[in-house]
């Protein structure tokens, strides 16, 4: 059939209620601009999302090889959804490496599309394969559509004087125009985008290509219809596409604002971390400095600097990092000042996986530092909550005048959800004031300035900028006498000291609500979950309890100190357990603190859980 105009009348669009997407190809094929261009008309359009960026760690591995493989998956709906999908229901695959890495995770008879041109006896060598699997019925069990797409968007690029590598180049726009097409995504969102970020042939390529694979996707007889996910049904307000370490760095600007105190960055760059420094890097306007220091250790000492100068001291880093700002850190804790440092923890030991998500640095964040030295801990549990999770932080520092930890991870970094922007007027004032005036009044009536004469309430020291007429005081890690600050090596001083500095961090629990319980109270199994777990957690305890199980969740935003009431909570049932990426260092915690025989659920394979693999866990425990 050669006129266009004798096809059947194309079918209307099919409505669905979600579908789950997975883009995969070589690491230089552009996934990850097409998952995220894909995500943010999605977003344009109103679905609820979330998403899951995974790529290699190498800077550039061997192309065309299963360890040269970046994928994004993207998971849309018209209903509200907090997990990326355990099954892709559709695989782009846009060579043979992306097909052997990814396709055991598409679910069966899901869809596949792959790039036919890719599938050369060269390509399917370096993949490991030792036949072509889309001509041997080894694709049988799935939707196989093959789609030359390279030949495409060459044939659609180069009449406009684009040469033929440049049109290659542009595939991966060509596989997102099909798509859309399919899910019916609007189109002008990415048009503009690619018209603002590309210039002269470039531009003109990726959008040759994009129209093409769009056509291709209308003209086709290789898809019956295309398909539609209708907006979502979200509360009212303005809403944007946001990972969480963009919405760590706004929190921490939005802190600095409701501090009424400027922000200062000391970082260096660490994957998953970097992009804070980035997006802070952006916002002088609001009082935000940031340094890109030589090594990790310069870059704590930086932000604790700043933080005795009067600024919020920040540092950001990853598990490595964390190792080797533990002595700063401690410094920290002796001074008890202000200074956050933010953890995007991934993958370790060492190097470890540094593109890969893990959850494994709550026992160095507890434990790893010298001596007595308690601090405060507290994680976040979603992209959007990275946000509040950082105002958090810098409230707790401010107020108690200690360091705080702030764990995030990889899955939240890089993962996006719709988040609606806050009312700026509920968020709450954080704002300090420094001792400008001597504080204390001897037995002769004379006055002077004590450092540590601590407030009664929170036991938190004063806070004195630098420079502040008759307020000089000593400062350093040598042990001082509580009070006057004076150096004080006696057992007694050491002894109040050390008890002071861990009942201060202690006292932060009596700041804390009381813990929240979802789903059943009367269940006999409750899940008790911190960090990114929450997303598949939620979908567990969701589906477990339409399937009339009863099932209780606590899920912890500080882990230091734990809320008062925790231990009452989890005695009411029968069994706890405590799914973590990681050996079960919190489930350790929990036992030993509240004597109970919480069960460890671990995962330390670089990825999230499902939330089969929750549902499963609840079902075993009730057995």
């Amino acid at each position: 059939m050669t006129d266009t105009a004798e096809r059947p009348a194309q079918q209307p669009a099919e409505s669905i209620g979600r579908v789950v997407l997975r883009f995969a190809g070589d690491s230089g094929d552009g996934m990850q601009l097409t998952g995220d261009r894909f995500t943010s008309a999605s977003a344009i359009f109103g679905n609820d999302l979330s998403t899951f960026p995974d790529y290699p760690a190498e800077i550039r591995a061997p192309a065309g090889t299963v360890h040269g493989v970046s994928s994004f998956q993207v998971h849309i709906s018209d209903h509200d959804i907090t997990t990326p999908g355990d099954a892709p229901n559709v695989l782009v695959a846009m060579n043979p490496a992306a097909l052997m890495a990814d396709l055991g995770r598409l679910e069966q008879n899901g869809l596949l599309i792959v790039n036919s041109d890719a599938f050369t006896e060269r390509d399917l060598t370096k993949a490991g394969y030792h036949a072509n699997p889309l001509e041997d019925g080894s694709l049988s069990s799935y939707r196989l559509v093959e789609v030359p797409m390279t030949s495409l968007s060459k044939g659609a690029a180069m009449p406009l004087g684009v040469k033929g590598r440049d049109a290659e180049r542009s595939k991966n726009f060509f596989a997102l125009g099909l798509v859309s097409w399919l899910y019916s995504r609007p189109t002008e969102p990415t048009l503009k985008w690619i018209d603002s970020k590309f210039n002269d042939l470039v531009r003109i390529s990726n959008i040759a290509a994009f129209h093409a694979g769009f056509h291709f996707g209308e003209t086709t007889e290789l898809f019956d219809h295309p398909y539609q996910v209708r907006p979502a049904k979200l509360p009212p307000g303005e809403y944007t596409n946001i990972n969480g370490n963009l919405a760590l760095a706004w929190g921490l600007v939005a802190a600095g604002q409701l501090a009424k105190l400027p922000l200062f960055l000391g970082s260096y760059p660490i994957t998953p971390a970097s992009d804070i420094l980035h997006e802070l890097s952006k916002h002088k306007n609001f009082g935000v400095r940031t340094l890109q220091a030589e090594d990790e250790i310069a870059a704590a000492g930086m932000a604790l600097g700043a933080a005795f100068a009067g600024h919020i001291g920040l540092t950001t880093t990853s598990g490595p990092g964390v190792a080797l700002k533990s002595e700063t850190t401690s410094l920290a804790v002796s001074l008890e000042l202000p200074f956050v440092l933010i953890d995007i923890q991934r993958g370790g030991p060492s190097t470890g996986l540094p593109t890969k998500t893990e959850a494994a640095d709550l026992n160095i964040a507890m434990f790893g530092r010298h001596g007595e030295a308690p601090v405060p801990v507290i994680a976040a549990y979603s992209p959007s909550h990275c946000f509040h999770a950082a105002i958090e932080a810098v409230r707790i520092a401010l107020k108690y005048r200690t360091p705080v930890i702030l764990l995030s991870d990889g899955y939240l970094a890089n993962g996006s959800e719709p988040w609606k922007l806050p009312d700026v007027d509920t968020l709450p004032d954080i704002s300090v004031q420094f001792t400008t005036e001597k504080n204390h009044v001897a037995a002769d009536g004379t006055a002077d300035f004590w450092p540590y004469l601590r407030d009664p309430e929170t036991l938190a020291r004063p806070w004195v900028i630098p420079g502040t007429p008759e307020l000089m005081h000593r400062i350093g890690g040598i042990e001082k006498q509580d009070g006057t600050g004076n150096i004080d090596y006696t057992p007694a001083n050491h002894s109040k000291m050390v008890h002071l500095r861990a009942d201060k961090v202690a006292r932060i629990a009596n700041d804390l609500p009381p813990t929240e319980v979802v789903g059943d109270v009367d269940a006999e199994v409750c899940v008790l979950g911190w960090g990114s777990t929450w997303a598949a957690i939620d979908a567990a305890v969701q589906v477990s309890r339409r399937r009339g199980v009863k099932v209780a969740w606590v899920h912890l935003t500080h882990l230091n100190p734990l809320p008062n009431d925790l231990g009452d909570v989890l005695r009411r049932y029968r069994k706890v357990l405590v799914p973590e990426l990681n050996m079960g260092q919190l489930c350790r915690i929990i036992r030993a603190e509240y004597l109970i025989d919480a069960k460890s659920i671990s995962k330390v394979q670089g990825l999230p859980f499902t939330a089969a693999e929750l549902e499963h866990e609840i079902e075993e425990a009730l057995r």
